[in-house]
């Protein structure tokens, strides 16, 4: 085929770009290119280079023949021809094929991957020094939400509402320490007559849900009464007549 051995070239720099040893299995090195390929992608944000490194490195060493002479030789014997030539595929359809033609975010690939893919997917999430979160309050991620329309590989914000639960009681030292970081009371200063007129009371709790349908039912009640009694007027003004 060759006149002569081809001269060895660089033969580390594909497992380098997929982050692998060249002891590396077919199953490592699919793991290492699904990993490498979805954090890369153009749509997602990645770097169209380096997507197209790995399609590359990951379609030379994924061929057993091509990988052996690779190892052997190089790059450069692939260049030249040898093991049917480099080949410059799509980047694009390599990973179409590899997932199945599906999508690894949900929607088409297989079932098992969308499960490790949700596995995976802890976010730890860090706050400013001193941040207060308030009850009710909205914040969000970027990139983390619901896959986008017809950029499926890109993602929207994830959206997070705050509901701060609150303890039933303190204790003297606590609520002190608490007034400590609040704002100040505002100071309504009153005179001794003012304060003989107020009433003292107390606060308790309430459903107001409960509320609204104890009212509603008390409205449907006086209603009734009304009714009757218009009702009833009217017969004894006929028995009259």
């Amino acid at each position: 085929m060759f006149g002569r051995a081809p001269k060895k070239s660089n033969n580390t720099k594909y497992y380098e770009v997929l982050g692998i040893p060249n002891s590396a299995s077919p199953e490592d090195l699919k793991k290492a290119y699904k990993k490498a390929a979805i954090k890369n992608h153009p749509d997602k944000g990645g770097d169209p280079e380096k997507f197209k490194e790995l399609a590359h490195a990951y379609e030379v060493l994924s061929d057993p023949e091509k990988r052996e002479i690779y190892d052997q030789y190089g790059e450069d014997a692939l260049k030249e021809g040898m093991g049917g030539g480099g080949g410059d595929h799509d980047p694009f359809d390599i990973f179409q094929s590899f997932f199945g033609g599906g999508n690894p975010f949900g929607g088409g690939g297989s079932s098992r991957g969308r499960r490790q893919r949700r596995g995976e997917d802890v976010l730890l999430i860090s706050s400013n020094p001193g941040e207060v979160i308030k009850p009710e309050q909205f914040k969000a991620i970027n990139d983390e939400g619901m896959p986008m329309y017809q950029r499926p590989f890109m993602k929207g914000k994830l959206y997070i509402h705050f509901n701060v639960d609150f303890p039933d009681s303190l204790t003297e030292d606590q609520s002190k320490a608490l007034e400590s970081v609040l704002p100040p009371r505002a100071s309504v200063q009153m005179t001794d007559m003012e304060l003989d007129e107020c009433e003292e009371t107390t606060l308790h709790d309430v459903n107001m849900e409960e509320e609204a349908r104890r009212k509603t039912h008390a409205t449907q009640e006086a209603y009734d009464e009304d009714d009757e009694e218009s009702h009833g007027g009217q017969r004894v003004q006929c028995a009259q007549q």
